[in-house]
């Protein structure tokens, strides 16, 4: 099983589905063999006529593909070849490798955890009742 996003002209995910294995190949009804790769199969999806007007490129749920699995309002970046998140938190930059980057790290001590507070741009500790 594999699965594929659709990618609007903006490079933003607007759906994701689950589609044939790259292996595959299959004929189709006027007799031509498809599929038989990542590249066939997307290209195939992106021909179907509900599909007009997006691109279409593989994800893979355990990050093998264009670095993570593509969700709803990802963005396709095409020179890197890889999906980035949504922006959790208008202070948080994007850094090399394409994860979102809090303005000051996470503070790290066993047993706490934490929660980004965007109106302070601080780390706050989550206290358990």
């Amino acid at each position: 099983m594999a699965h594929y996003a659709f990618i609007n002209e903006n490079n933003v995910v607007v759906k994701v589905i689950t589609g044939i294995d790259e292996t595959v190949t299959q004929t189709d009804l006027d007799g031509t063999i498809v599929g038989g790769s990542s590249e066939a199969w997307e290209q195939f999806y992106e021909n179907q006529r509900w599909h007009s007007g997006l691109t279409c490129k593989r994800t893979s749920y355990n990050g093998n593909i264009r670095k993570q699995y593509a969700g709803i309002e990802f963005t396709y970046d095409p020179i890197a070849d890889v999906f980035v998140a949504p922006q959790p938190f208008p202070s948080w930059t994007l850094d090399e490798n394409h994860d979102w980057q809090p303005p000051t790290p996470m503070p790290v001590e066993e047993g706490k955890r934490y929660a980004w507070f965007e109106p302070n741009q601080q780390w706050i500790e989550i206290v358990e009742p």
